[in-house]
């Protein structure tokens, strides 16, 4: 299908792309919707919004857009749990002077902070899309589905914005002329934003899970209430807003649709455990288990390494010595591969992330948000409040993972025992890691012990990623994050 767009060139870059993106959400998205027939005329862009198999069409570009770039994308450069695994204590990279390496030795340099783009990208067809949709003359049956996975987006993408890159400019239309001239808003303005359309994406979509053509699916690969709640829970949590971070969270325990499975089930297709995950629209296998497994074996023979079967990361040491005896996430959960012995050389056994650990096109899918961070959430939340019933939660995830439950204790002592749960249940996920140290207070402190053991050293403006040059140039109120060249 073709679009008829007016680009004005003197767009940034990030603006232009984004307009394409529209072109290729209309074009891309036939299998995606399992087999949905799309007009083959041209269309101008305002009618793009006239029906719901038009509408759909655009707002399933946006799923298909984070597979494609961005922190959710397969690319290994890109992805948030990839990356900031890295950056943090997560893993290690077996391969100097790689792309992998830039990460872990916490050398992060302005031109390669792809995500900003991505997700402005993306941000700029969600508001497009809110907009036409809110304005259209047409009959949408679907109306609130398409607004309410629209709003949920948009906050979605905002929490990781202001997370990788602090106060960020809250673009909420479409119009490059202000957007362009956007300053950075302070971080708790960014939230406020996150809050109220996480809320409106929960006043408008329905408990159960839908599919692109607006009807009932088994399959979560779309938001729903329950997803929008998770998500509003996680915020609070972030905002400090201990109580309603605990309702929330509340509301998605008491939903009787999750469940916790035995670990080894956790990230199956069919996990009742998934709140949401992201599909693609094509069989394939999880872009995890092409990072840490790709078919390595269990023994590799030298002069073969891991990076023969292109796995340039491991498991840190550091993450590794976090788990307790006895714990089943460490046995499901990880692998290992071992470079056999030379005549010169020992042999070398490596753990890896295992938790995608299939090679079957779509016997498990990334896994975005599901219900242990939750039980996780309230556990950290009920604690800032001195609630006894904390460790209650808590233990809910320890008792899964075949550990002992823990007694009730102080708040400092259940915080840190909170805290190390979510390092181990969390691990290379999501960037868990990463923004929990950072909302915490505590980055500074663990990374002047990591950073030496990778041979570089952590200075606090690392805690906060570079802003891409060609934005700044672009946009004189647009002030970078300091400590970069520009």
């Amino acid at each position: 299908m073709k679009m008829i767009f007016h680009t004005d060139h003197s767009l940034p870059k990030c603006l232009l792309a984004a307009a394409a993106m529209l072109t290729f959400t209309l074009s891309s998205c036939e299998s995606y919707l399992d087999g949905t027939q799309l007009p083959a005329n041209t269309i101008a862009a305002a009618d793009v919004y006239s029906n719901d198999n038009m509408v759909s069409t655009v707002v399933t570009g946006l799923y298909l857009a984070m597979n494609s770039s961005g922190p959710f994308t397969g690319n290994a450069s890109g992805n948030i749990g990839y990356t900031m695994g890295l950056y943090t204590d997560e893993l290690k990279s077996l391969l100097s002077g790689n792309f992998a390496d830039v990460f872990y030795k916490n050398a992060v340099q302005s031109g390669q902070s792809g995500n900003w783009a991505d997700l402005y990208k993306q941000l700029f067809t969600v508001n497009t899309a809110i907009d036409g949709i809110n304005t259209s003359k047409g009959n949408l049956v679907y109306k609130d589905q398409w607004l309410g996975e629209c709003y949920f987006l948009r906050a979605y993408f905002y929490y990781y914005l202001v997370n990788i890159y602090g106060p960020v400019p809250l673009a909420l239309t479409n119009d490059y002329a202000i957007n362009n001239r956007l300053s950075r808003a302070p971080e708790a303005d960014v939230y406020k934003q996150i809050i109220a359309d996480l809320k409106m994406a929960q006043s408008l979509l329905s408990d159960e899970y839908k599919n692109g053509y607006g009807i009932t699916t088994p399959n979560r690969f779309r938001p729903n209430k329950a997803v929008a709640t998770a998500m509003l829970a996680r915020v609070y949590l972030y905002a400090k807003d201990w109580a309603n971070a605990e309702a929330q969270a509340t509301a998605l325990i008491g939903n009787t649709n999750y469940e916790m499975p035995a670990p080894d089930k956790v990230f199956l297709a069919n996990s009742k455990e998934t709140i949401w995950a992201l599909a693609t629209n094509n069989p394939k296998t999880t872009s995890e288990y092409s990072y840490y497994n790709n078919g390595m074996p269990a023994t590799i023979t030298p002069p073969q390494t891991p990076a023969s079967s292109s796995v340039f990361v491991a498991l840190s040491s550091i993450l590794l010595n976090t788990f307790e005896n006895g714990d089943q996430r460490f046995t499901s959960w990880t692998r290992t591969s071992t470079v056999a012995a030379t005549s010169t050389s020992p042999a070398v056994t490596y753990y890896f992330p295992a938790k995608y650990k299939s090679a079957v096109p779509n016997a498990e899918y990334q896994v975005l948000l599901r219900l242990s961070e939750q039980y996780l959430i309230r556990a950290e939340a009920r604690a800032m409040q001195n609630k006894s019933t904390a460790v209650e939660d808590l233990n809910v995830v320890r008792l899964r993972a075949g550990l002992q439950a823990l007694p009730n204790s102080n708040q400092a002592v259940l915080v840190a025992a909170i805290a190390r749960e979510r390092q181990t249940e969390l691990f290379t996920e999501s960037g868990h890691r990463f923004f929990d140290l950072k909302r915490t207070g505590t980055i500074d402190a663990v990374m002047a012990v990591v950073a030496p053991i990778k041979l570089t050293t952590w200075k606090s403006y690392m805690a906060y990623w570079p802003i891409p040059p060609g934005d700044l140039l672009q946009n004189p109120n647009l002030t970078p994050n300091p400590g970069y060249l520009q």
